[in-house]
């Protein structure tokens, strides 16, 4: 027994001593001899030794990682055309001391290797020095898809836009996007039996060079067939309804444009909460892929209530209700209510789908208007009646009929309250909207405009009367944008003072020229209290300038210049303002906040704009 006892422990013993007394830390390391933080951030990514950092490790375990860091930064630079790179690799050591150690053995301790056994616990940094040397360029680049998918003009845009080009840095992110692209656009247009003949991407290291060769058989192309709706839990519209929005014919070629706008249509109605439109080509019969639409319908009824303050319409609420459908057929109604101190508007309208021609509605409305300030008297009644159909993806007409009856009363010293003015109009218009942006609710790319033509005869006079106004927006970056702004109308009547307020053009306000007042530009009149105020002209004229910055996350300033007039005639009058203003990027859209300040006359006071929404 006492035999056994001293052989576990001379056991014992030996394993202790066998066992390493240094720790080894590896407190940082450092990547150098490039400026690109792209190439440092993937060789860092890559390295195993990074991961080690502020762990304790062994010498035969740092040797290791040591060896792999070699390798590890070599292939980390190849995605970016650097194949044949200097790499040096070199750590400098630093010994813990105990504090309790003297001077002399302080010194010796110094002298210990950190690749020793024996010793205390070290720790060091490693030094990674990269030389990248001459990137690879493509030499030769064969891109080719066979059959006739390469004669897709689809496929044969992509492939044009291949990259890495001839004479290009090899940059492997930019092939992989590009093989990608290709496959993508191979079956959108349907061709899912494409598949690569050859993909091979050759470097010759010594001649800093890649020849590039992908090819693809692009196989037959599937068709469309027959779109089948599903209604979950149960049908809330007649499949008759929604089939008026498919825009192909079973057995057309297969597009998946085609189905992005049947996807946008059937948003659009507001009928459903979800919607997903699916092809299905692993169920493809004879080469026509099934397609099968799932609906959610969203809640029929939709409550509004909320409270609301205007400058010139005062203290107020809004309440309204609209239901998404009445009946299977898809038909509309709302009814809303707008109630302030100053202005009230009433609006009742029925909506029924016309989807015989494009994406649109048949529309009839009903609304009746009061305003009521220091200035104006002024009832109104209007009916119309119109046509909507979204012509393409960018441009919506929309052709309607109006019937307005319409009494006012302006109040002037030499015109006393009660003495009213009426018109009866009946008149058609024409409109047309055109919207190309990268994001509506808040563009950073690209252009809106619309353009209105109406005109009629009333019991007292006719008039002809024209509107346009565009906007285009352009980025600088992710955070800066440049908004362009513009819009002109002109009246032709035999006289305007026989044409209601409604018909007659007025400038001002935070959708026109911020630095004045709502209507407030154009030619003016004074009021029973000798208060100067416009009574709307023939013409106007509005331009715009800003300049926005977002700062921090949601928040950014604009900058901005507004110009423009109310005028009869050629005499433009132009009123000028400038402001700052607070930007929020809120969950409910974009805020906009401007102080502003109209620079015509020395007294003009400052002017505060609230807008709430997309800008188009």
């Amino acid at each position: 027994m006492a035999l056994s006892m001293r052989r576990l422990l001379t056991c014992c013993v030996f394993l202790l001593l066998a066992l390493p007394a240094t720790a080894v830390t590896v407190t940082r390391v450092e990547i150098s001899g490039t400026d690109d933080a792209r190439l440092i951030d993937n060789v860092r990514s890559a390295l195993a030794v990074q991961d080690a950092v502020g762990k304790p490790l062994t010498r035969r375990r740092l040797d290791l990682l040591l060896q792999q860091a070699q390798q590890q930064t070599r292939e980390a630079l190849e995605p970016f055309g650097y194949y044949a790179p200097v790499i040096t690799i070199t750590r400098s050591d630093r010994v813990a001391v105990p504090a309790d150690r003297d001077a002399a053995d302080t010194e010796a301790a110094a002298q210990v290797d950190v690749g020793d056994e024996t010793g205390d616990a070290a720790s060091l940094s490693i030094q990674i020095r990269i030389e990248p040397g001459a990137p690879v360029h493509v030499r030769s680049l064969q891109v080719a898809v066979a059959g006739t998918a390469g004669e897709d003009a689809a496929v044969r845009a992509a492939v044009a836009a291949f990259r890495p080009q001839p004479g290009a840095v090899l940059v492997h992110s930019d092939y992989e996007a590009s093989k990608t692209r290709v496959n993508r656009v191979l079956a959108a247009q349907g061709y899912f039996d494409a598949d690569f003949i050859t993909r091979e991407v050759r470097v010759t290291r010594a001649d800093h060079a890649a020849d590039i060769d992908v090819r693809w058989q692009g196989g037959q192309r599937y068709r469309l067939g027959e779109a089948v709706f599903v209604q979950t839990p149960e049908p809330v519209i007649r499949a008759s309804i929604l089939h008026g929005l498919v825009g192909w014919t079973p057995g057309d070629a297969y597009d998946a444009d085609a189905l992005e706008r049947l996807r946008r249509s059937l948003a659009a109605l507001d009928y459903f909460g979800l919607v997903d439109v699916t092809a299905q080509p692993e169920n493809a019969q004879d080469k026509q892929v099934p397609v099968q639409v799932n609906l959610t319908p969203a809640p029929r009824s939709i409550f509004d209530f909320g409270l609301s303050y205007g400058t010139r319409s005062g203290a107020g609420f809004r309440a309204g209700l609209e239901r998404r459908y009445l009946n299977q057929r898809g038909h509309k109604a709302l009814a809303q209510i707008d109630w302030g101190n100053q202005r009230k508007t009433a609006t009742v309208q029925y909506r029924v789908p016309a989807f015989a021609w494009r994406d649109g509605w048949y529309t009839a409305s009903l609304q009746a208007a009061d305003e009521q300030t220091d200035s104006l008297d002024n009832r109104r009644l209007e009916f119309v009646a119109s046509r909507s159909g979204q012509f393409n993806r960018h441009l919506n007409l929309v052709a309607s009929a109006h019937v307005l009856r319409e009494r006012w009363s302006y109040f002037t010293v030499n015109k006393p309250a009660g003495v009213y003015q009426y018109a009866s109009f009946l008149f058609p218009e024409l409109r047309a909207d055109y919207i190309d942006v990268d994001d509506r609710m808040a563009p950073r790319r690209g252009a809106g405009a619309s353009l209105t033509v109406r005109g009629g005869r009333g019991n007292a006079t006719s008039f002809t009367q024209l509107h346009a106004s565009a906007q285009w927006f352009h980025g600088f970056d992710a955070d800066t944008r440049l908004l362009l702004r513009g819009e002109a109308g002109r009246t032709f009547t035999g006289d305007l003072l026989d044409l209601p307020p409604s018909l007659r053009f007025f400038a001002g306000g935070d959708r026109s020229v911020r630095g004045y007042g709502w209507r407030e530009i154009g030619p003016r009149i004074r009021n029973s209290l000798g208060q100067p105020f416009a009574v709307g002209a023939t013409s106007v004229v509005t331009a715009s300038a800003e300049l926005e910055r977002y700062f921090n996350g949601p928040w950014g300033a604009a900058v901005f210049v507004d110009t423009g007039s109310a005028f009869n005639g050629r005499a433009i009058d132009l009123h000028t303002g400038v402001g700052i203003g607070l930007r929020w990027r809120s969950p409910v859209g974009p805020v906009r906040i401007d102080v502003a300040r109209g620079l015509n006359t020395p007294e003009s006071p400052f002017t505060l704009h609230l807008n709430i929404g997309a800008d188009l």
